[in-house]
């Protein structure tokens, strides 16, 4: 397997704050305290974990329940163990490829982490409360021509907010998927494993945990999902509590969103001063409170701070009280994740200190493109890089026609170029030695000749491209593997076309590629 870097400053949509993470981290440390390739951190972190030794034996034991004995929970039973967790909502066919990065970026930081003396084990959050349907209804896969192919299920729901793990579809598109794959080295073994986890009846949830086991059987990860009556008895102590804090918590993060502002960087989630951070869990449905007052409001009703308490078992927090309640449940002494949710930690690090009394480590997960064996001979046939993809189609097929266009005649066009060149220059000496003023007047005149042989230059290429039908598929084969839809490979197809093309083992050759050290996008070839 082949890898080259590729920095985040050259991918589209990289924000700011996420750059400044990645490659400054001194402008970003107030917000995130400690840096993620600092091994000494690592230590420190994980000394400053207090974990109850009553919540370790509950929460071991609600894991248990849920994923069924394992080496790692055996060793998140013993006292010093501490987490290293990421997530992810629980799309269909698990979501886009990214999901499977992640997962492998923990499971390396927790093998690096008991490598170093600290006992550590990966835990995957699945963020099945979420209630935002549109978002995991869906996903996106292809064929061997690499042409973007959206599957779909429908809820049932008819719009209310219903968290999105216990939505139970009429029908998985499983076989929309198989015909897919077919033509795939792979397709049937992989259609095989999704059809043995996306079985009728089973939950979004349930079948995103089942699929991710299949996927990943040697990663180690421990799932948890928040939604598991057990979780949720565990958490309401500190669900209570963020009701009592509500308003002091909401000022928190506005002020942090303002230092985030004033440091030239973006708010994630907007909060003002009637947020509460939290969701009620009732009738089936995910309602948000709003503070009014003293008490707060969800849908058309009105609840009192101490209904609120009484009922913590039925609350849901919010993006940026989600990971703090994660981290309460959990030892975690190091967190994997994406631009977006590393925008959303350093907000809720002032909900972490007033909370916790503690910060976990904040790692960035890997990302990869893949390429493959044809994809990476048809960019060498074009010298093509990643980032020629992310301009424009039309910028692309220029590029490639570039290269289409008979050696004969580029070079009569490089000949013709350098002739007039010094043609111009010695007219230019004549003309400056006979009146001066005709300088500018040769200068303009120059500028038109040589865009006026830029086009021809132009229409050469790109009826070289025209005439080459060859060329016009490879650069559609392109797009559509790398930069599907304007949308990098990995946060828009699910992983499954490319385990389908290279094999399923191909999860572990991902997983040998990460290396913590480095924070760029990977190019891989298989």
């Amino acid at each position: 397997m082949k890898a080259g870097c590729l920095r985040y400053t050259s991918l589209p949509g990289t924000s700011k704050l996420y750059s400044d993470f990645l490659y400054h981290f001194d402008r970003v440390r107030p917000f995130y305290q400690r840096h993620p390739q600092d091994r000494a951190e690592w230590a420190q972190v994980a000394r400053e974990v207090s974990y109850p030794a009553e919540m370790r034996h509950s929460m071991v034991a609600a894991l248990r329940k849920y994923n069924g004995d394992s080496p790692n929970l055996h060793l998140l039973a013993q006292p010093g163990t501490v987490a290293v967790v990421t997530g992810q909502q629980v799309g269909l066919f698990s979501g886009p490829g990214y999901t499977v990065h992640k997962a492998l970026t923990a499971a390396r930081m927790a093998a690096e982490l008991s490598a170093s003396g600290i006992p550590a084990v990966p835990v995957f959050w699945l963020a099945t409360e979420d209630h935002d349907f549109e978002e995991v209804n869906h996903v996106w896969a292809c064929g061997p021509a690499h042409e973007p192919v959206k599957l779909t299920v429908d809820s049932g729901a008819n719009g209310r907010p219903r968290p999105v793990g216990g939505i139970v579809p009429a029908a998985y598109p499983v076989a929309a998927l198989r015909e897919l794959l077919r033509e795939f080295p792979y397709g049937e073994d992989v259609a095989a494993i999704v059809e043995e986890s996306y079985q009728p009846g089973r939950s979004m949830g349930e079948a995103f945990a089942s699929l991710l086991k299949r996927l990943l059987p040697r990663a180690g990860l421990i799932l948890m999902d928040p939604m598991q009556p057990e979780v949720r008895a565990l958490a309401a102590p500190f669900l209570r509590e963020a009701v009592g804090l509500a308003p002091e918590l909401s000022t928190l993060v506005m002020a942090r969103n303002k230092a985030l502002a004033e440091a030239g960087y973006h708010a994630q989630v907007h909060v003002e001063e009637k947020s509460s951070l939290l969701f009620l869990l009732e009738r089936g449905e995910r309602l948000a409170l709003r503070r009014e007052g003293d008490h707060y409001a969800a849908a058309s009703r009105k609840y009192t701070a101490a209904e609120l308490r009484s009922r913590a078992a039925e609350l849901s927090p919010n993006a940026l009280l989600r990971p703090v309640m994660q981290d309460y449940l959990l030892p975690t002494a190091a967190y994997v994740g994406g631009p977006a949710e590393l925008a959303y930690l350093a907000q809720s690090e002032v909900i972490y200190r007033k909370l916790l009394g503690r910060f976990p480590l904040v790692l960035p997960r890997s990302g990869f493109t893949l390429l493959g064996g044809r994809g990476a001979k048809l960019m060498e046939r074009y010298a093509l890089r990643l980032t020629d993809f992310f301009d424009s189609s039309a910028a692309l097929r220029e590029k490639i026609a570039q290269r289409l266009v008979p050696p004969q005649l580029n070079g009569s066009f490089v000949q013709t170029r350098a002739g007039m060149t010094a043609a111009m220059a010695g007219l230019d000496a004549e003309l400056m030695a006979m009146d001066p003023s005709l300088k500018a007047a040769l200068q303009k005149s120059r500028a038109k000749i040589f865009y006026q042989l830029g086009k021809i230059e132009s229409k050469a290429a790109r009826e070289a491209l025209r005439r080459d039908e060859r060329a016009n598929a490879d650069a559609a084969y392109l797009e559509g593997l790398l930069y599907p839809h304007q949308h990098l490979q990995e946060r828009f197809y699910t992983i499954l076309p490319f385990l389908a093309q290279h094999g399923p083992d191909l999860v572990d050759r991902l997983a040998h590629q990460i290396c913590l050290d480095c924070p760029d996008h990977l190019i891989v070839t298989p």
